[in-house]
């Protein structure tokens, strides 16, 4: 008897990597103790919030006696922290934004869900570049729309050769992630211009917009002086969509927000439409806890350099090894290359030593498998023998 629609089914067998690898992950845990399992699996971010959250709390904790201390608010968010988010993007993304054209949000994903569900009609297209964020995929039949996966180039680069052939008049956004999750890779401004040049092209064609959306949970996090270019710079039918999960190590409060280029062609009617969808989605807008902490530590991060760190550490035991890869510019992932076609045999070869990985085919790159580095120093430092011996033995 079937529980689930096959949909549903489907989706549980191709998303089961991660929580294949947490379970594991736990398996080896109860076998050999948490301090001999070097958890590389899972994205979430250990490192304490900045002072300030701390403090927002503290202040939310002594005004929580206030009538409507926490009750509904507009679904749009908190008019001050709409007010104040603007002013932070105008300044991040080198545009003048106002509040009207900012949607406070539960997280990224409550965001982009929005989004979709405003813009996208049944079986139409969003091409996502691979390797991608796999929840994509799901985020995208939510709203009977599909996923049009086009490959980025052998450096994880945008392949405007590849996008070109892909758009049709059944395309209805380009789905961007940058810095990127899995590869850490960074698209330059050349790319982005490139890629707004196609998209004008194609939107004057079809005479219809083709939106650009770009996902940025780790613009804050770069490295070796790397910046990420604002999309609303390089293409005028733009929307950003990210989350204060990473910068401000409140993943489990989601928050989050859709900000839309000031330029937008008819921007007053999508934003009227992510209101309501914003409410009818069930997600009646962001955590009142979220947006008041947001309203009081917005503009700090956690410590960076403590993830840089990390980073080289990583990379030093990598290439000691003799894994293939390509230094991360931003995020906290590594995506090395397979030592051998089949990385999803590489990586059990890896649980035998105790290392747990994800296979590239979870985010739609096969012979590659992803690593987190937002874990201690210890556990990057004492796997090192394990990555050595895993990759002889593949190699034997």
């Amino acid at each position: 008897m079937g529980y689930l629609n096959k949909e549903v089914s489907g989706f549980l067998e191709k998303s089961s990597w991660i929580r294949k690898m947490f379970e594991a992950g736990l398996e080896l845990k109860k076998k050999f103790g948490e301090d001999n399992v070097y958890d590389f699996s899972l994205g979430n971010p250990d490192l304490p919030p900045p002072k300030k959250v701390k403090e927002a709390l503290i202040n939310i904790s002594n005004h929580a006696d206030k009538p409507y201390a926490f009750g509904y608010m507009p679904n749009a968010g908190a008019p001050e922290t709409r007010q104040r988010l603007a002013e932070y993007l105008s300044k991040e993304q080198g545009t003048e934004i106002p509040p009207s054209d900012v949607m406070l949000t539960c997280g990224a994903a409550g965001g982009l869900n929005c989004l979709f569900r405003c813009i996208l009609e049944p079986g139409e297209e969003v091409i996502c570049l691979s390797p991608y964020f796999v929840e994509y995929v799901f985020y995208l039949s939510n709203h009977k729309a599909k996923a049009k996966i086009v490959e980025t180039n052998e450096n994880f680069e945008i392949d405007l050769n590849n996008i070109e052939q892909a758009i049709s008049e059944n395309v209805r956004a380009v789905l961007i992630n940058s810095p990127n999750n899995p590869t850490g890779q960074i698209y330059t401004r050349e790319q982005l211009v490139g890629l707004g040049d196609l998209l004008t092209k194609f939107s004057e064609r079809f005479n219809r917009p083709i939106y650009l959306i770009s996902d940025e949970p780790y613009r804050f996090l770069t490295y070796d002086g790397c910046k990420c270019v604002s999309v609303f710079e390089c293409y005028r039918n733009s929307i950003v969509v990210s989350s204060f999960s990473k910068s401000l190590s409140l993943a489990g409060e989601r928050i989050g927000y859709v900000a839309l280029n000031p330029e937008l062609e008819g921007k007053e009617e999508l934003m009227n439409g992510l209101i309501f969808v914003n409410r009818i989605l069930g997600y009646v807008n962001a955590p009142t806890i979220g947006q008041k902490i947001l309203d009081y530590a917005l503009g700090e991060n956690v410590d960076i350099s403590i993830y840089d760190k990390r980073r080289n550490i990583m990379a030093n035991i990598l290439e000691q090894a003799g894994y293939e890869f390509l230094m991360p510019k931003g995020g906290f992932y590594f995506f090395p290359k397979s030592p051998i076609p089949d990385e999803v045999e590489f990586v059990k070869i890896l649980q035998k030593e105790r290392i747990l990985a994800v296979p590239g085919s979870g985010f739609g790159r096969k012979g590659y498998f992803r690593l987190s580095f937002c874990v201690s120093e210890k556990t990057i430092e004492n796997s090192a023998k394990g990555f050595k011996q895993a990759i002889d033995r593949a190699m034997a």
